[in-house]
């Protein structure tokens, strides 16, 4: 799913009394829990990417697979609700939409087209952007439920909506394919469910009891994956087009949908609930994972390209080791500082000029500090950025 991504802080405290003699209150801090679940997500993301070509031939490596990719994009969208909350339309969020998402998506489509016609020595292989490339259909989704946002929190009961607009795609083999239009439905309820949260509902997840209820909990998840291994397609948790792709009927999308939202949901719970608290070494790269993952991809598809997985040694145990090492290992590093620093311009860029000024600048009350429950958030994020896939 990042900053990747959002600004996110504590609740911001009463403001005091004027006082000369006392020093300026510092900015409000941000939350490690939101950092730390950012960046085991993006990290996730890395290990399924990376290890989806040992699935042919591992059921070991196959039922990893189907256990991370039941949930960590439903994790991700549910974690960019949560941080969409405060998304009115101000021309201040508008703002960092356009440079937060649209810019980038423009930037790194293009960048992931020209990649492909020189790595696979296609000077034909066209542009376009409402045909989003690998890893960049997330951006277009953020982009389409970030507009909507407001509409999603006036309905009274939102999320069965979304579920229901999921379950039509499911069954609607036509819709096509702009936009990643499935997509963008399919994975819906879970970024509206993130917009009804309030922090009360992370703290319940993260007590002693939930944590231990979450551990069988991920054990079955692995254990079934393992016995369905052999037969089940992963296709199922992509959501790239109607269930009639997987060989089913159109109406058992009116089943599968509700029941795969339901295990991810659960799933999602059970690594959340067991998200260290307090800051760590890796806190800090909570804050890069959409540089992440925008970047992971070409290395990703260049191992592809290349057949780097053709080696035999790869496809052992101790070489699946080393391709989850190199993935943690990687996407660590492409969240690091130094990268976000040369790439802030195209990835979190200010755009100053671009806009007119004194309409977009924000309150601390109405923008990125601590929001009142009314207004939608008592986190305070930013609102137009969000972790990626």
């Amino acid at each position: 799913m990042s900053e990747d991504v959002v600004q996110h802080t504590r609740p911001a405290a009463p403001a005091a009394p004027p006082d000369r003699d006392r020093p300026a209150a510092r900015p409000a801090s941000r939350d490690p829990y939101f950092d730390n679940a950012k960046y085991l997500t993006i990290v996730l993301v890395a290990c399924g990417h990376a290890w989806e070509p040992l699935t042919y031939g591992s059921r070991a490596a196959t039922a990893a697979y189907l256990t991370v990719y039941a949930f960590h994009m439903p994790a991700f969208a549910l974690i960019s609700g949560y941080f969409s909350r405060s998304f009115d339309m101000a021309p201040g969020r508008l703002k960092r939409l356009l440079t937060g998402v649209v810019l980038p998506y423009v930037v790194f489509e293009t960048a992931y087209t020209l990649f492909y016609r020189w790595a696979e020595d296609d000077p034909g292989y066209p542009l376009s952007l409402l045909d989003p490339w690998y890893v960049m259909w997330f951006l277009v989704a953020l982009f389409i439920w970030r507009l909507t946002t407001p509409l999603w929190l006036m309905l009274r009961h939102p999320v069965p909506v979304a579920l229901g607009l999921a379950m039509l795609a499911a069954v609607s083999p036509d819709l096509g394919g702009d936009i990643s239009i499935q997509r963008v439905l399919g994975f819906l309820p879970f970024f509206v469910l993130g917009l009804t949260l309030r922090a009360e509902h992370f703290e319940r997840l993260r007590t002693r009891r939930v944590r231990l209820c979450a551990l069988p909990v991920g054990l079955g998840a692995l254990v079934a994956a393992y016995w369905v291994a052999p037969w089940f397609d992963a296709g199922w948790f992509y959501h790239r087009g109607s269930v009639t792709g997987q060989g089913a009927p159109r109406w058992a999308g009116l089943l599968t949908t509700p029941a795969l939202f339901c295990l991810a949901l659960l799933l999602t719970a059970a690594f959340l609930a067991w998200v260290p608290r307090r800051h760590l070494w890796f806190t800090a790269l909570g804050a890069g994972t959409m540089y992440g993952y925008l970047l992971h991809g070409f290395v990703i598809k260049w191992a592809r390209f290349r057949d780097w997985y053709a080696a035999d040694w790869l496809h052992t145990p101790l070489g699946q080791l080393a391709v989850t090492a190199m993935a943690v290992g990687g996407i660590t590093l492409l969240s690091t500082s130094p990268v976000r620093t040369v790439l802030r311009c195209v990835v979190e860029p200010r755009m100053e000029w671009a806009f007119q000024k004194g309409d977009t600048a924000q309150s601390p009350e109405k923008g990125d500090t601590a929001q009142s429950p009314e207004k939608g958030g008592d986190a305070g994020p930013s609102p137009s950025r969000a972790p990626g896939s």
